[in-house]
């Protein structure tokens, strides 16, 4: 999860080398966190959110397979 999210964050922003995504699992389930550049986050939320839900969705729906919840954090 962490790698997808980092290669869908990554095909959004110009600055690549900014992406950074971290992971935690704990028993709620696994929480990742990822960071931008801050001149970038609006790319990675989009206007009204519409980007950053369509990545959590994204997110949500591959971890279903492993049974886990999924959060994404955009910071």
């Amino acid at each position: 999860m962490k790698e997808f999210l980092e290669n869908i964050a990554k095909m959004l922003v110009d600055n690549k080398d900014a992406v950074r995504v971290t992971e935690e699992e704990t028993d709620d389930g696994i929480y990742l966190r990822l960071s931008v550049a801050e001149e970038e986050t609006g790319r990675v939320i989009g206007k009204d959110g519409r980007i950053a839900k369509a990545i959590r969705t994204i997110i949500r729906s591959g971890a279903k397979n492993r049974g886990k919840q999924v959060y994404v954090d955009i910071e």
